[in-house]
């Protein structure tokens, strides 16, 4: 049997202005936007390169709207893993992504957090190499 995680639902509050963020600002593609029913659609952003991607869900209500930005209390909610930390480091401070610590060497790897548009907080990683 052959598993894998394909997305990660993101509560966002304006598909167009997500869709800049991350197309825009994190150099993400735009791998689908189809209109649904009733105002919503079906938007999907990932980095290149394959692998899993976002699902921009436009909160909905109180309760989902409340979360947007906050959907891990505060946590670092989703992991960037770059194979040049400093090329996209440097790429996201110009687009005026907002890193909120400088960066840092770890046994893990290089890494950083920055948020999104609406406050998430994300690590920007270059994981170490492993010498095996």
């Amino acid at each position: 049997m052959t598993r894998r995680l394909s997305l990660t639902a993101l509560l966002v509050a304006d598909y167009d202005e997500a869709i800049a963020f991350y197309v825009g600002k994190l150099g993400f593609e735009l791998r689908e936007d189809t209109v649904l029913a009733e105002g919503k659609r079906w938007v999907v952003v990932a980095p290149g390169g394959g692998g899993s991607g976002l699902l921009l869900a436009r909160g909905v209500g109180d309760r989902q709207q409340q979360a947007i930005g906050d959907q891990s209390g505060g946590r670092v909610f989703l992991f960037l893993e770059t194979d040049d930390f400093a090329r996209d480091h440097r790429a996201f401070a110009a687009q005026g992504v907002r890193f909120i610590e400088p960066p840092r060497h770890e046994p893990y790897g290089i890494v950083a957090v920055f948020e999104d548009l609406y406050g998430n907080r994300w690590d920007l990683i270059e994981p170490a190499r492993r010498n095996d």
